[in-house]
Order: C-alpha cells, then sequence, then structure tokens
C-alpha cells in the first residue's frame, strides 16, 4: 500500500510539520531522560499501529544507544526486567494515555501516583505533552499511510530545515 498523501511535500503540510517539530524540541530540551522519551514514543506508536513512527522511534533511540533487547521488549514492557520502575510508570501513562476511549477513567490514579513518584513537574508536563504529541503524529501518519521502513536516524529533523 503507497502512502495516500506526501505530507512532507505539501507546503501547508510542512508549515505544520514545523511547528509540530518546533513542539516537539521543547520536549527534547525537557529533562524528561532523551531514552524514556523514545521509549514513550515507541510504545504508543505500537498501540496505534503507526509503522512509519515505529521505524523513526526505534532507529532514533538505537542511534542514540538504546539497545535492542529493551527496543524488542517495549511492547512487552510487563512481562520484563529491563526497564526502570521511573520507565514502567512512564510506559504505564503512555498506554493509558494512548487508550483514553477504552477506559472510562482513561489515567489511573496508581499510574498517575507511579508518575508522581519518579519524575518531577517539569518532567511530567514533558512527558503528558509528549503523549498527546505521539498520538497526534500516530494519527496523522496512519490517515495518510506513511508506511515504516525507509526512515534514517536524522531525517525527519533534515526534512524540516
Amino acid at each position: 500500500m503507497d502512502a495516500r498523501f506526501d505530507m512532507f511535500a505539501n507546503e501547508i503540510a510542512v508549515k505544520f510539520a514545523k511547528r509540530f517539530a518546533n513542539a516537539a524540541l521543547v520536549i527534547h530540551q525537557s529533562p524528561l531522560p532523551s531514552s524514556t522519551q523514545e521509549l514513550v514514543s515507541l510504545r504508543a506508536s505500537q498501540i496505534n499501529g503507526c509503522g512509519w513512527c515505529i521505524d523513526m522511534h526505534t532507529k532514533e533511540a538505537a542511534a542514540a544507544g538504546e539497545t535492542p533487547v529493551r527496543l524488542n521488549l517495549v511492547a512487552a514492557w510487563r512481562e520484563s526486567t529491563v526497564f526502570t520502575e521511573a520507565e514502567r510508570a512512564a510506559l504505564a501513562l503512555a498506554e493509558e494515555g494512548t487508550r483514553l476511549a477504552d477506559a472510562h477513567q482513561g489515567v489511573s490514579d496508581e499510574t498517575w501516583e507511579a508518575v508522581r513518584k519518579h519524575y518531577d513537574d517539569d518532567q511530567i508536563a514533558a512527558l503528558v505533552a509528549l503523549v498527546a504529541l505521539i498520538n497526534a503524529a500516530n494519527r496523522m501518519s496512519v490517515i495518510v499511510h506513511q508506511r515504516g521502513g525507509s526512515y534514517e536516524p536524522g531525517m525527519f529533523a533534515a526534512a524540516l530545515r
């Protein structure tokens, strides 16, 4: 299946992507650990079935030094031993924040308490913004059928210059 629409070839889409990237830059420059950012982005993308974003975040994380074992176990993080308690809290928030329609209460109090235990206010602000942003990116990519497989680390940043 080919992409329905090239978001990188349309003037309005590129303008939006640049602003979207600026929002992402705020998160990237936050005190939320970059490894946590990539794991959260990867998990939300897996849930949403976004091949483009799974490809991007897997490759960006690997290029930044993330191990293949941890990347391979993100989908089954609850059944693995390779994530810290803080990362597990962030992954739970990513799942619950992504599956809002599946749970009438949204993010559980238990998950929120775990996030509060492991992250300060600035990190939490970045984490909440990240979950919202990656879900928006997933939806755009899935809508236009932007397929994964061809992404190279740094490609997104380079396309927006």
